[in-house]
């Protein structure tokens, strides 16, 4: 890997010893309850008395920044083909509701900007996945990094930005070095810890699974945070407050009291 550009030596704003993060994230906004990456499941996350969300964060083909999961749009919205390929006027005007319930027809993808506004509005915090269209992950990281930073200004909380991409987090690191890093985790490969502090992270969010007291010592001796996704079942959770792990994602929005 090469060396971090002068950019990135500069500290991220939040760091693993001034967490202000709280232990209990809604995964997409409210889980499987509403439709996904939509401001209708931010707002039921909300109604669960959830204060942070995860999201998913891509371009349009001419660089909007915008919450989706997948590469492509059939799944969750009666559009057709690859998401990133397709201008923000085209997309806009997708149901991405209808596939849930008919209760969400007609609800639409948002932005970046609709969704920092808000979690602006409303004091909720956000954890922004960085999910590239496949071949776009450095611009990608770059674009959602600098609009975040943008959107987030003078807020005493600003978004954590996470991937699974190593050149999507490095791109986020060089166009926004102050916002706070994590680098998402599936499998422990060779060199995980290594790659996630030269890339200035200051968490590792990975399948819950893999937490164990040996993994858990590991991050918290190179001064990380160690949160976990997606997390549904109670066992599955105690186990994971009980190791002493900071952040929680689930769909469950309905089943665990994000005050716990």
């Amino acid at each position: 890997m090469t060396a971090p550009s002068a950019a990135a030596a500069v500290a991220p704003a939040v760091s693993a010893s001034d967490w202000p993060y709280p232990r209990w994230i809604a995964h997409r906004g409210a889980g499987k309850l509403a439709p996904e990456n939509t401001l209708a499941a931010f707002r039921l996350g909300a109604h669960h008395g959830y204060r942070m969300f995860e999201c998913d964060a891509k371009l349009s083909s001419d660089g909007v920044p915008f919450l989706l999961h997948d590469a492509t749009l059939e799944r969750t919205t009666c559009g057709r083909g690859t998401a990133g390929e397709q201008a923000w006027s085209d997309l806009s005007r997708l149901d991405a509701g209808a596939w849930h319930s008919r209760a969400h027809a007609g609800e639409p993808l948002p932005t970046l900007d609709a969704v920092a506004r808000f979690c602006r509005a409303n004091g909720h915090l956000l954890n922004i996945e960085i999910k590239p269209t496949p071949g776009t992950e450095e611009e990608t990281g770059r674009v959602v990094a600098a609009h975040a930073a943008r959107l987030w200004q003078g807020a005493a909380v600003p978004p954590l930005l996470t991937s699974f991409q190593v050149r999507a987090l490095s791109g986020a690191r060089d166009a926004a070095p102050l916002l706070p890093r994590g680098l998402l985790l599936d499998t422990l490969g060779a060199g995980w810890l290594d790659t996630a502090q030269q890339l200035g992270c200051v968490a590792i969010v990975c399948n819950h699974a893999l937490w164990n007291t040996e993994t858990v010592a590991q991050v918290k001796g190179a001064g990380l945070r160690a949160l976990s996704y997606t997390v549904n079942d109670e066992w599955a959770a105690q186990r994971l407050i009980d190791l002493g792990t900071d952040g929680i994602i689930t769909d469950r929005v309905d089943l665990f009291s994000p005050g716990q």
